[in-house]
């Protein structure tokens, strides 16, 4: 996973900075940005929307490894709270699922494929929404004190993708 998003972090370094990703609809407890892509809702007390506290903990289950507590990079993986200030939603899922390889300059950096991974692929929006608020700074780097209830939809959606209805 890591040496595919560093390669996203270069290939997305001439994009400009993306402008924080403010919910503009909600649709069953799930937030949207104006471009429609899946974002946070964090309420002034410090709640946060459920998608987002799903987000930290598959992140830490299963992306935390390599590219650090909290999205902060390490000396294995770049620093996702960076990366997404430049990624688009699209590029994000688009190389979460299809992996990446990159070798050059005597160097090989590879992010394997979580596409057939049901805990990552099945809550790609959630990890998605949980570090573009790490990246907009609308999250610290603690685990959520106070979320919302998980809502039907998402129960109905993780029942589907999981196979168990």
């Amino acid at each position: 996973m890591a040496a595919a998003l560093a390669t996203l972090l270069v290939a997305g370094a001439s994009a400009a900075l993306a402008e924080p990703a403010k919910a503009v609809r909600e649709e069953n407890g799930k937030y949207f940005a104006a471009n429609d892509a899946p974002t946070y809702n964090v309420k002034a007390d410090g709640t946060v929307d459920w998608y987002t506290f799903s987000g930290y903990r598959r992140y830490h289950a299963e992306c935390h490894t390599c590219h650090g507590p909290d999205g902060m990079g390490s000396t294995y993986a770049p620093a996702l709270v960076d990366s997404l200030k430049r990624l688009s939603y699209e590029d994000f899922t688009a190389t979460v699922i299809q992996g990446r390889q990159n070798v050059g300059g005597g160097k090989e950096s590879v992010m394997p494929s979580f596409g057939t991974n049901n805990n990552v692929a099945c809550y790609l929006d959630d990890i998605y929404v949980y570090l573009k608020a790490r990246s907009d700074d609308a999250l610290g780097r603690v685990r959520p004190a106070k979320r919302d209830d998980k809502p039907a939809a998402a129960k109905e959606a993780e029942n589907v993708c999981l196979g168990a209805s």
